[in-house]
């Protein structure tokens, strides 16, 4: 489950620290945010004055707490929130889904926050209408009213639709599926290269990029962000930064930094381009998924994610070896930056990897 609120206490110091970038100045923040353990121990302590297995009762909390314009950031509509109910971190989200909202929907979910140390506690997820007696009302292009009993919220979807890559970002043989924003705040183009038959993230360097990308000792190739996590390689044939990896832990957290898998670009695909380029890839799914990639009854949906998940900076040692071992036919070199499936005790390895030691055998 994907994971908004004006928080108050230690909901709206686990919310600063997630400011996308340009939040801060719609905010008119010059200065960082000082987080403190004072703020953190009143939030913590604070009674629970609502009924948490009520989801209108959530979403009232939320639309109370919220000022009365807000941004959705993430491309797929996701407007994140966090909060301390008697004591217990929860986490949540609002989505404005491009399926259903000018149907007068919303969808909510929310759950107990994920730590390793325990077992998934509480979740909840549903869809709220009219017939909850919550209104949403399309205003204009991109921007939504949601109102239950007299408290309204406008939001604001983020507009990336003017967000091109460079010259020169795009190679040849590669379709442009849309610019994506990532809750991380980092942006990326999605594109699909429909000659390895693979997609990549490209990362958007037309803007500043909200996080300080570290060269490996290893090879000054790939470089790691030192907030997210996130991987990339610098192409050697064309000028970008391909997104490699994820680190693995931040993925079975369901948090910020899990990859940009569930951020595509739903309000700027263009007709038939992303299932077009799903099947191309993946035969299998022909005829199952619809043009978001959606399988038939809309709940599970296609997962793009060509990155790999890693544990450590010497996993990712595998697609520089792979980009650089002459024996990689030059038609599969893109097919050096997507991963195969993993196993539970493996992080996935470049695909022309795995066919390259499928043909020695």
């Amino acid at each position: 489950m994907k994971t908004s609120a004006r928080l108050s206490g230690i909901a709206t110091i686990v919310a600063a620290l997630m400011l996308p970038a340009g939040m801060a100045g719609a905010q008119q923040q010059s200065k960082p945010q000082l987080v403190t353990n004072e703020a953190m121990v009143a939030e913590v302590t604070r009674p629970a004055t609502f009924d948490l297995k009520d989801p209108v009762a959530v979403l009232a909390y939320v639309l109370a707490s919220l000022p009365s314009r807000v941004t959705v950031y993430p491309t797929e509509n996701y407007y994140y929130f966090k909060f301390v109910h008697g004591g217990v971190p929860i986490a949540g989200n609002l989505r404005l889904d491009p399926r259903d909202r000018d149907q007068g929907k919303i969808q909510l979910g929310y759950y107990e926050d994920h730590a390793e140390w325990k077992k998934d506690g509480f979740e909840q997820g549903l869809e709220l209408g009219a017939r909850e007696d919550v209104l949403v009302e399309r205003v204009e292009s991109l921007v939504y009213r949601v109102t239950y009993k007299g408290t309204s919220v406008v939001f604001a979807l983020n507009d990336v639709s003017q967000i091109k890559p460079p010259a020169g970002a795009v190679g040849p043989d590669e379709r442009l599926i849309g610019p994506v924003f990532d809750e991380s705040a980092v942006r990326f183009f999605l594109v699909y290269n429909t000659k390895a038959k693979v997609f990549h993230y490209i990362l958007d360097e037309t803007a500043r990029v909200p996080d300080a990308l570290v060269p490996s000792p290893r090879s000054d190739r790939l470089l790691v962000g030192k907030r997210t996590g996130f991987a990339f390689y610098r192409d050697h044939r064309l000028d970008r930064k391909i997104l490699v990896g994820v680190f693995e832990r931040n993925v079975l957290q369901n948090n910020y930094f899990d990859g940009p898998f569930d951020q595509l670009p739903d309000n700027f695909i263009e007709g038939e381009t992303l299932r077009q380029a799903i099947v191309d890839s993946d035969p299998t799914v022909k005829g199952q998924i619809d043009r978001l990639g959606y399988f038939e009854g809309g709940e599970a949906r296609y997962g793009i994610n060509p990155y790999m998940q890693y544990r450590s900076e010497n996993d990712l040692l595998a697609v520089h070896r792979c980009a650089t071992d002459r024996r990689v036919p030059a038609a599969a070199y893109y097919r050096c930056f997507a991963m195969d499936d993993a196993g539970p005790r493996t992080v996935g390895r470049p695909l022309a990897l795995r066919e390259l030691r499928g043909k020695a055998k």
